[in-house]
């Protein structure tokens, strides 16, 4: 019997399917169309968002950094007030610049009236500091960057720094109703291009493109990285071809900027080769000499050597050198190797092989004359290689260690790993010394991308399964063969750069170590042949061969010895064949190395070089901090040491990452015994602790259950920020903020790093404009 609430008929099978459809095409449609209104919401929202961005932004650069300019609206530029009373301390010259004869009395006075708080200086004519600068015998001293001190009405002012090329910097702030007097703060004989100094000034309202640049990439990753981004709920996805166009448009201006900056070098080029009379010669073209000897056939560099320094007693000793010096004997090479009455240079030779040779060959042939290749622009090829395959590095890594990340993590993955690899240093001091370190760090991440890929599945066939290796039938994954040779390659090439990098092949014990278990075992139970068992060693160790025997070879050439690299043989601020590293020096230069505190000063950039002493002399740096402190993105690395995050990871990622910690301890005691202290040397251990610290990035941001493998594997991405429980969402929304702290932290400490004055390489003498431009956004 029927049941009499739901009337049969015919065909009612038929109808009911109908009825069917039409609610699921019905529920189809709905579900388009309320996705369709959600991405329009977003949409609204997002344009939104940035108007409102985009107002701030021309509110912070109008108004707060403009602000000078509206508190002189009513300025009455009196222009009178340029009669200036010189001190007893100042003597004019003949060309109108003054001459500091009495610092205790070099001063210039101006009459104001209290309408503006500014006063300016007003510089010599540029043709005339060219005079004069062009004449140094008779101007030792001029000095186009002086401190100056504006006191007004008798209370005393602060110093300041100004530099006569950059306009905006010749503002003084000063509060003065009758008075202004300005000080030249600089020692007796100091000639400075300065005519006189105006009170009552309007200060020009001036939009600075660069400031507008940095406030904007300061917004678009705040937008991306706050804790409801809508980056945290999209998940990382290395195969999809939309993830794929984003990363190349990201990377693209990138790319622009640095085939842009190559071609300035290279049109801009001129010999870096700098010397005083009774001084060292300073030849910055060392890597373009080594590449010049490679073509002509020989190891030694083709540059003079005087004979009263080849028959020296000892011409490493310092004190030698010195009296050479004294007595004209030029030119003596500072920090070249010397040996067997030869300059040679005693950096990795493979960089002068592969980028500087190949192209003093063909430029030199295309011009008809001998062509150098600029450092700077090898260093802008090596960095652009370290930020692609240090992002694609770390995107497979993170994508091992959470399949479900989320691409706001691993965005932040990756600035830990681009910052904390102190590759911010390297683009800083773009000379021969950076360029080991940086095509260390381009094989090194190029290296371990590949050997990261070369675990697949062993169900490939044709001509896949003859690229792969297995140990037996049993086992579910297989080698790329090409991968493993490749990424060996790479990783061996170090040994012709940084060779400190070289031991980076250690990690692929840890990381193929399930594989290097089975391979001996089945060897062992005569389950496998020799020859299968030779294989993946052969792919490993022949490409390593191939490119270490040649380096050893060369190292023999030059200095006897296949392990010989020649640092012994530099001529530097000591007697390197005899010098070692003090035992007395090795505790205090670690805890520099890791944790020296930063200095605070109160002038910009507010932080100086904090003194590093040490219980007897030893080569020490000028640091700004040590590594923790730089680079306070790296601090989530110490998590790794919690079992219960370690146990969320796969075997041999977590494996690799806790070797990497080790051997980052081991090459920082290195460093420290064989180096000294030196901020570019943090470069061999930075790397390994980002690696490090990216589970724990992963877990703060997304969550620790995010932190795992296949077990983990089923668990959906994030929908929105608030759908999870309270407890989570807390805990999510803590951990999104002390990162976004911390990235915020190492991004502030970076930018005011490259400011500091007494580091080597200082802004303010390599590039003044620069320096006194950005320094006038903050002081007036």
């Amino acid at each position: 019997m029927s049941d009499p609430l739901i009337p049969v008929r015919a065909g009612s099978a038929k109808h009911d399917g109908s009825a069917k459809r039409d609610g699921d095409a019905k529920r189809t449609s709905d579900t388009q169309r309320s996705g369709n209104a959600q991405c329009r919401g977003n949409a609204q929202r997002g344009v939104v968002a940035a108007a409102v961005m985009l107002v701030a932004i021309l509110l912070i650069e109008c108004v707060a950094f403009n602000l000078p300019f509206w508190r002189t609206l009513g300025a009455s530029t009196d222009s009178a007030s340029v009669a200036n009373a010189l001190g007893a301390g100042l003597m004019r010259r003949t060309d109108g610049m003054l001459t500091v004869v009495d610092p205790t009395r070099a001063y210039m006075d101006v009459k104001a009236d209290g309408t503006s708080r500014y006063a300016r200086v007003d510089a010599s004519q540029p043709s005339v500091i060219a005079a004069a600068a062009d004449n140094a015998t008779t101007n030792p001293k001029l000095r186009t960057a002086f401190t100056l001190r504006a006191d007004g009405d008798g209370h005393v002012g602060r110093m300041q720094l100004v530099s006569t090329g950059t306009a905006r910097s010749l503002y003084l702030r000063v509060d003065a109703q009758s008075t202004i007097r300005v000080w030249i703060v600089e020692a007796k004989g100091t000639v400075v291009p300065l005519d006189a100094v105006r009170a009552n000034v309007k200060v020009p309202f001036h939009v600075e493109p660069l400031r507008l640049a940095g406030m904007a990439a300061i917004a678009l990753l705040a937008a991306a990285w706050r804790p409801g981004s809508r980056l945290w709920s999209i998940r990382l996805n290395p195969a999809s071809r939309r993830q794929r166009l984003a990363l190349a448009l990201l990377l693209t201006p990138a790319a622009i900027y640095t085939i842009w900056s190559i071609v300035l070098h290279i049109r801009g080029a001129w010999p870096l080769v700098f010397h005083a009379p009774g001084s060292y010669t300073y030849d910055f073209d060392q890597y373009a000499h080594a590449a010049d000897a490679l073509l002509h056939g020989h190891a030694w560099l083709d540059l003079p050597v005087p004979d009263e320094f080849a028959s020296a007693s000892n011409p490493y000793d310092p004190a030698v050198r010195d009296r050479l010096l004294t007595e004209g004997v030029t030119p003596i090479y500072w920090d070249y190797a010397f040996l067997n009455d030869r300059w040679y240079s005693y950096f990795g030779v493979l960089p002068a092989l592969l980028l500087f040779a190949p192209y003093q060959a063909i430029a030199s042939a295309a011009a008809g004359r001998p062509l150098m290749l600029p450092t700077g622009a090898a260093m802008l090829a090596l960095l652009f290689g370290v930020l692609v395959f240090g992002v694609l590095l770390t995107i497979r890594l993170v994508h091992r260690l959470a399949p479900h990340a989320s691409l706001a993590a691993a965005s932040m993955a990756v600035a830990t790993l681009l910052l904390g690899s102190n590759a911010g240093y390297l683009w800083f001091r773009m000379n021969f010394y950076s360029v080991p370190f940086a095509a260390s760090m381009l094989l090194t991440f190029l290296g371990l991308w590949l050997w990261l890929g070369a675990e697949r599945t062993a169900k490939a066939g044709g001509i896949m399964q003859r690229h792969l290796w297995r140990a037996n039938d049993r086992s579910e994954t297989a080698l790329s063969l090409p991968h493993l040779a490749a990424g060996a390659l790479c990783i061996a090439a170090n040994a012709g750069c940084r060779p400190t990098f070289a031991t980076a092949a250690l990690l692929g014990i840890p990381l193929f170590w399930r594989h290097i278990r089975a391979l001996f075992a089945d060897l062992a139970a005569r389950r496998m042949s020799y020859r299968h068992a030779c294989v993946p060693i052969a792919a490993v160790l022949a490409p390593a061969a191939l490119v270490v025997m040649p380096l050893l070879a060369y190292n023999a050439v030059r200095f006897g010895s296949p392990t010989d690299f020649g640092s012994d043989y530099q001529i530097t601020v000591t007697d390197m064949t005899r010098f070692r590293q003090p035992l007395a020096n090795l505790p205090a230069t670690i805890g520099y190395y890791l944790l020296l505190p930063l200095r605070v000063t109160d002038s910009f950039p507010w932080l100086g070089v904090n003194p590093t002493p040490l219980t007897t002399w030893g080569f020490a740096e000028p640091l700004v901090g040590g590594l923790f402190i730089l680079f306070p993105m790296l601090l989530p690395a110490v998590a790794l040491a919690a079992p219960r995050l370690r146990r969320r990871i796969a075997a041999p990622t977590r494996r690799m990452l806790v070797a990497a910690l080790a051997l980052a301890a081991a090459l920082l005691l290195f460093d420290a015994y064989e180096a000294g202290l030196g901020w570019r040397y943090m470069t061999d251990f930075g790397w390994l602790i980002a690696l490090a610290a990216m589970p724990a990035i992963v877990a703060l941001g997304d969550g620790a259950e995010r932190v795992g493998d296949s077990r983990h594997a089923s668990m959906p991405a994030d929908t929105t920020f608030g759908a999870h429980p309270q407890g989570a969402r807390l805990r999510r929304l803590l951990g999104r903020s002390v990162l976004m702290m911390l990235l915020a932290a190492t991004l502030i400490i970076g930018f005011l790093s490259a400011f500091v004055i007494g580091r080597q390489d200082a802004m303010i003498n390599n590039d003044p404009q620069l320096f006194f431009s950005v320094r006038s956004w903050f002081i007036l």
